[in-house]
Order: structure tokens, then C-alpha cells, then sequence
């Protein structure tokens, strides 16, 4: 194993953005890695860590059965960063109170930092808030950083100590000045150096593969994006012909997909690809169920199903390759955060069967989707492929609102197709260019459960709706929706409804995340 990097911890307290802050961190080339906080001690300071960042949580400090700071973080010494909860939980471990707020704070607010400090320059800053407690008397030795209109303690430090507290989250897009912050906690206050490289990454995750899989035989699950591509990319340069890749066609794929998806990876990956043609015993699956966390954990059974078939085809591999990535891991709320709420199960993550006989490869799981391609073009994939739209694991059945039929995935297929040939050709998909438009982060279309009164051909109507969606985000844990054109939704709104037969009615969802996901189910 190669030497160990200045490592910053963070300890999740079942925050939302608990491993943005480690993005963040690695953003400023300081590695970091991310632990629950009841994990093992010996774990966590088997990498010697520089600092220690605790996250934001949804539990009060004083409730009973909440999380509480391991003896160990402020038995080591090293300078610690709370963020939301985190700063609370220093502030009461150490002695002062935390009550609830008088006023909850919730989005933008304007940070006051009067004076010089380690952490934050002076000036008026906007942060983002999240919270109901606050900080209302500070332990000895602590000094005032920085306030906000609700929260006189929005910032506060025990210089000598090195211990931080900040009530907003720097992590966030929305605080404008939040890298700079970690960057200054990490470098200046703990002395982390800032030399990591996505091509150290690689160097570590292909060592951890070649660990964990030994000689074994190994199973890609290829689903044709970005992040089964890399992690079957990945594998295959740990491992080499131990891998083999199997495709199977869910019959909920994009248009065209199957045949590009083939191309690629063939002509990319250099790796044998087996082609399983599945659309009958997943659209059969799938007859009458409507609830989407049913349709997904029916989608994974039958995802590990098919592969187990293969698998005994191929003589058993004892271990499954899956393109898992952090927001996947989040947004299910895997069972090991057991102080975070669940907001949707990915099959990926939450709807194994218990008697699945792999063992996951799962080398993404820590890394935002940015890190990935990163990372893809590091192992040398094609560009193409590297910036291909994200594509849920479920595929069309959770943007098929409602059951899920063959008439209804030929509506939404051409409706989506017609969303993203127009986009492109405007130049809002695919890699940035300087000379263009910027392009959205992920664009897709809706088939909604709906039907509404429309006029065609002085004929009454009664037809479906189509929702399209277009975000821009780096992390895809917090999105904004993409301000298009009005003529380029318009002229998409046109095609749809004059080119995909039952459709009647075209709508543009302009919901940020959060409070809402970027896919609808």
C-alpha cells in the first residue's frame, strides 16, 4: 500500500451533505475520508489524521439518545471544525448551552465577521443555514468569529486549541465562501498538505480491488453510464481478465442506448461484453406496480437475479461489481447511518435480497459523480463517455410515473429523445466548452400519470403530460434548475406534442434541489 496522505476525518452525525464536506475537502487536493461517528477508534487513527470535521445532523444535543463526540477526538489533540450540529456538540461537550432557536433559520442568510481569525476573512458573507437550535453561551476559551441576524454564535473558535464551530454549512454551493473555509481549516489551521491527485485515487482504489478480490473470478454489472463504466474500467485495470462484463437490457433503456452503450464500451474498454436481452421479464415484473420504492426494489431483485444466471454461466464469480456512488449511498440512507433519514432506496444499495450470493465490488461508493469522471478520464476512457448523462439505475421506470408499459416507456422514449436531440444541437449537453453555452448537468423528460383536456385538429383531446427536467449541478447533492432558453422549450414543447402520439401537454419543472430530488421517483 502506498504511503499514507495528511488525511482529514470527518465524523458523519447522519447530516444530508455529511460526505459533501469530504468533496469539498478533496476539491483542495487534502484527502479525506469519511467515518460514522460511532465508528472504531482504532479505525478512525489508523490514519493519523491532521483534523477532525464533524458534520451537521438532524438530532438535538440534549435529546436523549443522541449522537455524542467520541472521547478519542478530543483526546487526540488535532484541531477540530464542527458544522450545524457538529458545532453544537463541541459547544456542550465542552460546557457551554445550546437551546432551541427562537427563530429557525433556514437558507440564505448574512454572516458578520468583524475582525481577523484563522478561519474566516472580515466582511459580510452570505451563508447557508439549516437549523433549530443555536449556540446561546460559549465554553471557556471560545471567542465570537462571526453572527448572523438569529444566531449570535454563527462562528466561533478556541484559537489556541484549534477548535472551530460554524452554524451555517460551508460545504454548500450556496456559501459562496465555504471552500475557502475548509481550505483554511484544513491547510493553515491543521497543516493537511494539498497534494492529492485524482491519479493517487485510482492508485489507492485499484490496490483495495486487487485486496479485496484476490484471484477470484469477478462480474461487472454494466449498465452503460458513467459510473458502472468506471467502476468496470477500474476493475478491469486491478484485475484484468478475472473481469467479465455483462450488459443486460432492462427494456427500460434510452433510445438508441443499447447500440451506443455496445459501441462504447467495446471500442473504450477492450473487455468481453455479454449482451442479455431482459425487456420481457422485467416489463413482466414490473405489470401493475406503481409505487416507485416497489418498482425499484423489484428492479434490483431482478438486476441480481439475471446476474446470478450469468453467473453460473460464467462458473460462479464470486464477486459482483456494482457503479455505486456516494449520492446513490446518501439518498438510501444505508443502514450503518443509523441517525439519518431515508428519503428513496437505489437499487444499487437498498434493494439487494438478503440472500444475494455476490460480494460487491463497490470501488465508487465514496466518490461524487465530478470525482468519477475524473477519474474516468484518468483510467482513459473516452470523453463521450465520461460526460454522458447520469442515467438512475432503475432506468425509465422511475421518470414513467405510474405503471409501467410498453406503450407508455415508447411515449417517454421519444419524448426524451426529442428533449436531448434539441439540447444538443443548442449546445447544452455534453463536455463544457468555452465558446458555448453551459451545459446542464443532467436533462430528462417525465411521463406523468395525468391526463388533461387538449384541442388537436379542432378534435377534443384527453392525452398524457409530459414533464422535462434540466438541472445544473458539480455534486448532485444540491441543484438548481437550468434557466433554458424560452424559444428552446418551446420548440421541444412543440415537437413532443406534434411527434409522440398521446401526448398532449409539455411542463418544465423549475424545482431546485433541495427540497425536491432531481429525479421524480
Amino acid at each position: 500500500m502506498q504511503d499514507q496522505p495528511d488525511t482529514i476525518v470527518v465524523l458523519d452525525f447522519g447530516g444530508q451533505y455529511a460526505q459533501l464536506i469530504a468533496r469539498r475537502l478533496r476539491d483542495q487536493g487534502v484527502y479525506t475520508e469519511l467515518f460514522p461517528w460511532d465508528a472504531d477508534e482504532a479505525e478512525v487513527m489508523r490514519l493519523n489524521p491532521k483534523g477532525f470535521v464533524l458534520s451537521g445532523g438532524p438530532a438535538s444535543v440534549y435529546a436523549a439518545g443522541a449522537p455524542h463526540l467520541p472521547d478519542y477526538v478530543l483526546a487526540s489533540g488535532r484541531p477540530i471544525l464542527g458544522i450545524c450540529y457538529g458545532l453544537q456538540l463541541l459547544v456542550h461537550h465542552l460546557g457551554g448551552t445550546v437551546a432551541p432557536a427562537p427563530e429557525r433559520e433556514y437558507g440564505l442568510a448574512w454572516l458578520e465577521v468583524p475582525r481577523e481569525n484563522p478561519l474566516i476573512p472580515p466582511g459580510r458573507h452570505r451563508v447557508w443555514m439549516s437549523h433549530g437550535d443555536r449556540v446561546e453561551d460559549l465554553p471557556p476559551g471560545f471567542e465570537v468569529i462571526g453572527y448572523t441576524q438569529s444566531s449570535p454564535y454563527a462562528a466561533v473558535g478556541h484559537f489556541q486549541r484549534g477548535y472551530f464551530g460554524v452554524q451555517f454549512h460551508p460545504e454548500v454551493q450556496h456559501t459562496p465562501i465555504g471552500s475557502h473555509i475548509l481550505r483554511r481549516f484544513a491547510v493553515d489551521i491543521c497543516t493537511a498538505r494539498d497534494d492529492w491527485r485524482p491519479a493517487n485515487w485510482m492508485a489507492r482504489l485499484v490496490e483495495e480491488i486487487r485486496e479485496q478480490v484476490g484471484k477470484e473470478r469477478v462480474l461487472a454489472a454494466v449498465s452503460g453510464g458513467v459510473d458502472s463504466a468506471v467502476a468496470t474500467a477500474l476493475v478491469y485495470k486491478a484485475v484484468g481478465d478475472q473481469l467479465t462484463a455483462v450488459f443486460v437490457d432492462t427494456g427500460l433503456l434510452r433510445q438508441g442506448e443499447r447500440e451506443q452503450v455496445v459501441r462504447a464500451l467495446k471500442q473504450a474498454l477492450g473487455v468481453p461484453l455479454r449482451v442479455v436481452d431482459a425487456a420481457p421479464i422485467f416489463l413482466n415484473a414490473l405489470k401493475g406496480v406503481t409505487d416507485p420504492e416497489e418498482k425499484r426494489r423489484i428492479i434490483g431483485a431482478t438486476f441480481i437475479r439475471i446476474f446470478e444466471q450469468e453467473a453460473r454461466s460464467l462458473g460462479h464469480p464470486r464477486f459482483l461489481v456494482q457503479g455505486t456512488i456516494y449520492p446513490d449511498v446518501i439518498e438510501s440512507r444505508a443502514p450503518e447511518r443509523k441517525h439519518a433519514a431515508r428519503i428513496k432506496t437505489h437499487h444499487n444499495v437498498g434493494g439487494l435480497p438478503e440472500d444475494m450470493t455476490f460480494e460487491l465490488v463497490e470501488p465508487l461508493r465514496y466518490l461524487f459523480k465530478d470525482e468519477v469522471r475524473r477519474l474516468g478520464l484518468a483510467l482513459g476512457l473516452p470523453e463521450d463517455l465520461v460526460w454522458k448523462q447520469p442515467f438512475p439505475g432503475p432506468g425509465l421506470a422511475v421518470r414513467c410515473l405510474g405503471e409501467v408499459t410498453p406503450e407508455r416507456l415508447a411515449k417517454l422514449r421519444a419524448a426524451d429523445a426529442i428533449f436531448r436531440e434539441e439540447l444538443t444541437r443548442a449546445g447544452y449537453l455534453g463536455p463544457p466548452r468555452g465558446d458555448g453555452p453551459r451545459p446542464v448537468s443532467q436533462a430528462f423528460a417525465v411521463l406523468l400519470p395525468v391526463q388533461s383536456v387538449g384541442v388537436m385538429g379542432d378534435q377534443r383531446t384527453y392525452q398524457e403530460v409530459v414533464a422535462l427536467r434540466a438541472v445544473y449541478t458539480d455534486d448532485f447533492m444540491t441543484a438548481d434548475w437550468a434557466h433554458l432558453p424560452y424559444d428552446l422549450l418551446a420548440r421541444v414543447a412543440a415537437r413532443i406534442v406534434n411527434e409522440v402520439p398521446g401526448v398532449n401537454r409539455v411542463v418544465y419543472d423549475i424545482t431546485t434541489k433541495p427540497p425536491g430530488t432531481i429525479e421524480w421517483e
